[in-house]
């Protein structure tokens, strides 16, 4: 199982972005597909989740300004950023849970500036 993250990059506060992760391997056993982030020097953190009936979950730091959707014949989760905050920088990492064990992308860079 892999997961391939995209749409990271430099973005002016206020601005929005889209990331997109993609899974391999089969549908079946797949679960909960989410997003992290981390900066240097502090803990990896929650961003948001979808679960596989849509359901969805955010920190709340990030509630009203993010938006995910996942595409299960796809196996793809997306992250729509918009109102960017320069607290939003940081390595975001895409998770998926297959049959119960967590799975996770190596991670692209968001980076929000002034």
């Amino acid at each position: 199982v892999q997961l391939q993250a995209f749409g990271g990059g430099l973005v002016q506060s206020g601005g929005s972005l889209r990331l997109s992760c993609a899974a391999s391997g089969s549908t079946a056993g797949l679960g909960d597909m989410g997003w992290y982030r981390q900066v240097p020097g502090r803990q990896r953190e929650f961003v948001a989740l979808v679960t596989r009936d849509s359901h969805v979950n955010f920190a709340d730091s990030v509630k009203g300004r993010f938006t995910i959707s996942r595409d299960n014949a796809e196996k793809t989760v997306y992250l729509q950023m918009g109102s960017l905050k320069l607290q939003d920088t940081g390595v975001y990492y895409c998770n998926a849970v297959w049959f119960g064990v967590n799975y996770w992308g190596k991670g692209t860079q968001v980076t929000v500036s002034s």
